[in-house]
């Protein structure tokens, strides 16, 4: 009985040696060698992972940034130019700087402008809506108002307002990662350039319907009348399919366009008010004596 178990050990000691001999031989054989300056870059990058750069991660970033010759197309959002500077230091590449941009929402039919004319009793889901239902109001275009954008956000820089039932993008905190324009089924989510204080022109509608359609269904819908395009000086505004969108690349905030809509579908943000200028009155003439 005692020679049996002293056997059954032998055995097993013998069995184990050999599978550690062959493990240890196949990591040896198939040993993947890893530049430890990935994980230098890594450090390096916010860990916010968020798949803004295009890729699954901040380590699979930092693996095509150490291996790639030119990065100059490579970046990431969330660490901006600050970073990409720092990544620059450490590999020895050039960067090109990019200007910051932010989530902008291309809707503004909130529910006083937009009525509901159906109830989706479905899933609380703007995916879900979008391919079994046409949204509660009759606009096909706008916002389904269940807050997608708002659940993929890390960042904290969205909400759902309650009165609108439009989300609202905090710019302040928004790091353009564009996880909210991935994840909207209607495609209302824009990254537009972030200018100084933040100034932006945009069309805030993205009906295609024609006129009558489109203003029955949203009062501020845009209505194709191409006022906006005739009065712009930089030709920064473009007509398709009954609908006009702004360039911001050309888009010199001069903010002609805003005045001209007859819908109010032009948004302009940031802005101070206007002066009114007062026309100076010229002294009447005296009387003569």
């Amino acid at each position: 009985m005692i020679l049996s178990i002293v056997d059954s050990t032998l055995l097993l000691g013998s069995i184990g040696t050999v599978a550690a001999g062959v493990l240890f031989l196949v990591s040896k054989r198939f040993y993947v060698y890893e530049d430890p300056m990935i994980a230098e870059v890594e450090e390096v990058l916010p860990a916010a992972n968020c798949g803004g750069c295009g890729f699954p991660g901040c380590k699979a970033f930092a693996e095509s940034l150490v291996k790639s010759d030119d990065i100059s197309d490579l970046f990431c959002p969330v660490g901006g130019n600050d970073v990409m500077k720092e990544v620059s230091v450490l590999l020895g590449k050039e960067v090109a700087e990019k200007d910051p941009t932010v989530a902008v929402v291309l809707c503004q039919g909130a529910c006083e402008v937009r009525p509901k004319t159906s109830l989706f009793q479905g899933p609380q889901s703007c995916a879900i809506s979008a391919l079994v239902f046409g949204g509660e109001t009759d606009c096909q275009y706008g916002c389904l108002g269940f807050g997608d954008c708002v659940d993929v956000c890390d960042f904290d820089a969205m909400h759902m307002d309650e009165e609108t039932g439009l989300p609202v993008i905090d710019s302040d905190k928004c790091t353009s990662c564009g996880a909210c324009v991935k994840a909207c089924p209607r495609e209302i989510i824009e990254l537009r350039p972030k200018n100084k204080r933040d100034l932006k022109v945009f069309v805030g509608c993205l009906n295609q319907d024609k006129a009558g359609i489109a203003k029955k269904a949203c009062s501020v819908a845009c209505i194709g009348c191409a006022k906006c395009e005739d009065i712009c000086p930089k030709d920064a505004v473009i007509m398709k399919d009954n609908l006009a969108y702004i360039d911001p690349l050309v888009c010199t905030l001069c903010r002609k366009c805003v005045e001209v809509c007859p819908t109010h579908s032009i948004i302009e943000t940031n802005f101070p008010p206007k002066k009114v200028r007062v026309k100076k009155q010229e002294n009447p003439p005296q009387a003569q004596a």
